[in-house]
């Protein structure tokens, strides 16, 4: 009986070594910024029960998750987004917490949709948040925290932008002209550039807007510029949010971001708890998929069953991004490297365990990445396996031209043979070679 080879389950991924440092770089990176921007990191757990999620998103986001029934016939769910597991931390300890806070988390999560490019099943995403202020500065200062991220990625400024736009804007002007149900048009809106206009004016009917409605509408999301903006709308609520995203850009523009950032009243994000600014990150061409997206949430611990404590935040995921590195060539070399490689010529595996956690204990920083053989083997084998490994340098324990206390040791990045003890063996791979 023939036995069938298991398979991945669709919409996930494997992560072999050389994938794994592709994805550790991605994290390093994200985690680095965040820290540098002081935002503390946290996590919860990988499940929560169902009402999290249909309490803020309505029951047809079952379809979306991947639930089910535990042994205590209660009813779960795996996490397909951190938000409303951030809102329940902070109603559970809302007096506790000193305010306003920044986090961040890198959670592993889960949507049943349909597997495509730039979206999969099972995923990671960066989460930053700010809860506690309305102040706009906190937008600024997650946007501030993106563009630098993706310029410590390597992207150029004119290669990624950050699209700007405004729930509160949009929800006067549903009201100037009109709208008679504002809760069903802003799905439509979120695919307006998705669906093309017929069916986008088709939608908007659907909803209960006449068609000089229509038309307003989709004259006011094409405006490129808060003076054209201005031109369309009049209210003082709409005057007070276009002051709003002007400050937004000021501060932006103040602190060296202000090439990163446009308006684009385009982006509405479909979900409902938006109150605020909404933002999208896309690469210059809009060639695939937003990079992040967020937006200001004040209402959603109020909706969850707490007291009212506003919040804004992003997510990040590392499918698209990814894909958008390697478009640019940004990602680094998946190969393994190492620092040292211990050999011996007459296979002293004592000797050779002995002298690898002395170059691991060398360093006064960072540990040094050691590798050895695991069995006798020729010393062709070794090298073999040094040079797979990506060695910077072998270490012989045994070399016949040193004295007491020193190796014989060869520089894989020129080739050159040395002779000296750990600190100067240390000093040469701190020293910056080229390759010969």
């Amino acid at each position: 009986m023939s036995i069938s080879i298991p398979q991945l389950p669709k919409g996930t991924r494997d992560f072999y070594p050389e994938a794994e440092r592709i994805q550790n770089y991605i994290f390093d990176t994200w985690r680095s910024t965040a820290e540098s921007f002081a935002y503390e990191e946290y996590e919860g757990p990988m499940f929560e029960h169902l009402e999290l999620y249909t309490g803020k998103s309505g029951e047809e986001i079952v379809s979306q998750l991947y639930n089910f029934k535990d042994k205590g016939d209660r009813e779960i769910a795996l996490r397909p987004e951190m938000t409303p597991t951030l809102a329940r931390l902070v109603i559970q300890k809302a007096r506790e917490l000193k305010k306003p806070f920044k986090w961040f988390s890198m959670p592993r999560l889960f949507r049943y949709e349909k597997a495509q490019k730039g979206r999969l099943r099972e995923f990671f995403q960066l989460n930053m948040d700010i809860i506690g202020t309305e102040s706009i500065y906190a937008e600024a200062d997650l946007m501030a925290a993106i563009a630098t991220m993706l310029r410590k990625f390597g992207l150029k400024d004119g290669e990624f932008a950050i699209g700007v736009s405004s729930r509160k804007l949009l929800a006067t002007y549903l009201e100037e002209i009109s709208a008679p149900n504002p809760a069903l048009v802003y799905p439509v809106l979120d695919r307006r550039l998705k669906i093309g206009p017929e069916a986008f004016a088709k939608a908007l009917a659907d909803a209960g807007l006449s068609e000089d409605q229509v038309k307003k509408l989709d004259d006011f999301m094409s405006c490129k510029s808060i003076e054209e903006v201005k031109t369309k709308v009049h209210s003082e609520n709409a005057t007070a949010a276009l002051q709003e995203i002007e400050d937004l850009f000021a501060t932006l523009t103040a602190a060296g971001y202000g090439e990163c950032v446009n308006l684009d009243l385009s982006i509405v994000r479909g979900l409902a708890y938006y109150t605020g600014i909404v933002f999208e990150v896309f690469d210059k061409g809009k060639s695939m998929r937003a990079i992040a997206g967020g937006g200001r949430y004040d209402s959603l611990t109020e909706k969850l069953g707490g007291e009212r404590i506003p919040g804004v935040g992003f997510g990040m995921g590392d499918v698209v991004l990814a894909d958008l590195l390697a478009e640019h060539n940004l990602l680094p070399s998946p190969k393994q490297s190492v620092d040292f490689y211990i050999a011996s010529f007459t296979n002293d595996m004592k000797k050779v365990f002995e002298t690898a956690q002395t170059f691991r204990s060398a360093s006064t920083g960072k540990s040094f990445s050691v590798a050895h053989p695991l069995a006798a083997m020729k010393m062709g084998k070794q090298l073999d396996q040094a040079n797979y490994q990506g060695a910077k340098i072998v270490v012989y324990v045994d070399g016949s031209k040193a004295a007491e206390g020193e190796f014989e040791y060869k520089d894989m990045r020129t080739g050159e043979m040395f002779v000296g003890n750990v600190n100067a063996i240390v000093e040469r791979l701190n020293t910056e070679v080229k390759k010969a």
